[in-house]
């Protein structure tokens, strides 16, 4: 019994770190590209994810001691790595940031009926930060709790949908514009960082990290496909960037009153873990004190905000292209010499894996450059 409440939680622990905001933006671009091709994107960059997370998940059981990623990237790929990893996972952070800031204030002011999606913006990071500083992680772990509110809220939408899906909304394939979601859906399952913390959750039933990590990313999968379908199949092409919040012109307001406070505390709860993780970062890391460390953590993405970076999906793309593609093709690098500089025999080992590791690689690198190419 105790082996399977580990393995829940680390089961919830993946899950939960990997769905976010992502899950909001994702109907909106794949409505721009066609669901068809979209669900293709969700499928390879999921199953892309799949490999990912596995492969981290070897490094670590090939490791002694506990580190995080850019622990990990120092010890098999030098400072280089480690400068890399650590930068990625930096901007990764804040570019998320940003991105709740933005779908915050719109989520609010839609509620409040009220067209001051600045000001909405503004009282959200208030508050937020205000939590931040006083280290009240009242969220940080409650994972389970999230993904058991987030799997009936689905339920919710799909039962009330049901009836409501237009398939003529869902036939569309548009094969040139395949690249266009990359960035938005790969910074959707991004949640690597919280593999380390998996290891140690289970403890010594790290045999069970191989199924943990296999369920704790198609959970993910499973729910983006089953979400993007009946938002595109439901509302068209009337998909709004913030994905909740075009369901209530046509599922009633009480679907739309939850599924949109569902979004506000999903955002929420993520700026709160992330900003508090860059937070002690800076203090363990760099040295710095907690005032610095907390201004530092939460004044670089209300800057941007200020001076307009307000494009939602846009800055999804970005954060998951570049970060997310950068991130797996250190991944695949750090699990080559994990193979062979490893301190222990792993409870897993992935067969293939440099010839997958360099399809992953390509993968990551022309969704980067298409990407880029689409956004400019």
């Amino acid at each position: 019994m105790f082996k399977k409440v580990r393995l829940f939680q680390a089961i919830a622990t993946l899950t939960g770190t990997t769905i976010g905001a992502g899950i909001l933006g994702i109907p909106y671009i794949v409505q721009q590209a066609g669901f068809l091709t979209g669900l293709i994107l969700i499928i390879v960059l999921g199953l892309t994810m799949l490999f990912l997370n596995l492969l981290l998940g070897e490094i670590v059981l090939r490791t002694n001691g506990n580190h995080q990623l850019a622990g990990y990237a120092e010890k098999y790929l030098g400072k280089i790595g480690k400068h890399l990893m650590s930068l990625s996972l930096i901007l990764g952070i804040y570019g998320a940031l940003l991105a709740y800031i933005i779908g915050e204030g719109q989520t609010l002011a839609t509620l409040f009926n009220s067209q001051n999606y600045l000001l909405f913006s503004i009282i959200f990071f208030l508050i937020a930060s205000f939590i931040v500083h006083f280290g009240l992680k009242i969220l940080e772990k409650s994972e389970l709790f999230l993904i058991s509110v987030l799997l009936f809220i689905i339920s919710l939408i799909a039962i009330f949908s049901f009836t409501k899906i237009d398939l003529s909304n869902l036939n569309h394939f548009n094969p040139s514009l395949i690249f266009l979601p990359y960035g938005v859906i790969l910074f959707a399952f991004l949640g690597t960082a919280a593999i380390p913390e998996i290891k140690e959750e289970l403890n010594n039933n790290r045999h069970q990290m191989k199924k943990a990590l296999i369920i704790g990313t198609l959970i993910p999968l499973v729910i983006y496909i089953l979400f993007t379908l009946i938002v595109i199949g439901v509302t068209g092409t009337n998909v709004s960037e913030i994905a909740t919040l075009s369901l209530g012109n046509y599922l009633g307001e009480k679907v739309f009153i939850f599924s949109n406070l569902f979004a506000i505390v999903i955002m929420a709860s993520a700026f709160i873990s992330l900003a508090f993780a860059l937070k002690e970062a800076y203090i363990h890391d760099y040295k710095l004190n907690k005032n610095k460390a907390f201004f530092l953590a939460i004044i670089i993405p209300l800057i941007l905000f200020l001076i307009g970076l307000r494009d939602f999906i846009k800055v999804l793309s970005i954060t998951g292209a570049l970060l997310g593609s950068l991130d797996g093709i250190l991944i695949v690098l750090m699990s080559w010499k994990a193979s062979k500089k490893g301190d222990r025999n792993p409870e897993y080992q992935i067969k293939n894996k440099l010839f997958i590791g360099l399809i992953v690689m390509l993968i990551f690198i022309i969704g980067l450059i298409l990407t880029i190419k689409e956004l400019f």
